[in-house]
């Protein structure tokens, strides 16, 4: 395993996107401090359900539904705590685009072989195989034998674990008049926080090659990245007299500020 190893991955728009892997280090902080949130989670798990069942496992709670009332209520607390565990990481995997708390902390992300976000499913197969891999440490093995740096739950769940992306910056893009003053208004009418790295190398990588496309071709490009970024972003109409291209020179300048 190389430091600072890189993939090459193909979106569905055909653009070739890389990424550094985040490393088994970086993994490991990562896991390391969502452990800490986790257990924080379990214990509050713990306690409240002692509460509960203190109150339910007595003569009358008995009566009711036997004697193996007891078993029930022990069942269902490992149930629970199992529940918290894998919910953690499908939650915040699904709904913070590839990250945990820890994931975020350590500047790392989950996205699937073709570079976008992943999904619930791939968020799910990827929590239900973490005991697996963490069984004598065997995810570790995978991933410093593997050159994409995979555990099971990643080659299962199609997914690799990435650095997340520095703001990337090219000096032989130019941008008009027009984009430099709408980027700013952009800031405001539109959630830009929602944009991936790999979405904002898209946008580049278009406005770099633009050029080299046909007027036909160009027009018809735009308008469909531009409809794509629209949605991710929550804009729901362009203002007047706004071009694709302009809307996408605009969202290419406010995504590297560092502040939306």
């Amino acid at each position: 395993m190389h430091i600072f190893n890189r993939v090459k991955l193909d979106t569905p728009e055909s653009v070739e996107l890389e990424f550094i892997l985040a490393g088994i280090g970086s993994r490991a902080s990562a896991l390391i401090t969502d452990y800490l949130i986790l257990g924080l989670s379990l214990l509050i798990v713990v306690l409240v359900w002692t509460v509960i069942s203190a109150l339910l496992l007595n003569n009358l709670g008995v009566m009711i539904f036997g004697s193996t009332f007891g078993y029930w209520i022990v069942g269902i607390a490992f149930f629970c705590m199992f529940a918290t565990y894998a919910g953690y990481f499908v939650f915040f995997e699904t709904f913070w685009q590839g990250q945990t708390p820890g994931k975020r902390m350590h500047k790392i992300r989950v996205v699937s072989d073709n570079g976008q976000p992943i999904g619930l499913k791939a968020a799910a197969l990827r929590a239900l195989l973490r005991p697996v891999d963490e069984f004598f440490f065997l995810g570790t093995y995978f991933i410093l034998l593997s050159k994409q740096e995979k555990r099971l739950g990643d080659l299962a769940a199609g997914t690799i674990v990435v650095q997340d992306g520095s703001q990337i910056k090219s000096p032989n893009l130019t941008v008009s008049e027009q984009a430099k003053l709408f980027n700013l208004e952009l800031r405001e009418i539109a959630d830009l926080s929602r944009l991936l790295p790999d979405d904002f190398v898209i946008i580049r990588e278009y406005l770099l090659r633009r050029k080299n496309l046909s007027p036909k071709a160009r027009a018809k490009v735009s308008l469909n990245l531009a409809q794509q970024v629209q949605k991710i972003i929550y804009l729901e109409v362009l203002p007047a007299n706004t071009s694709a291209d302009v809307f996408l020179e605009s969202v290419y300048l406010a995504y590297q500020e560092p502040k939306f």
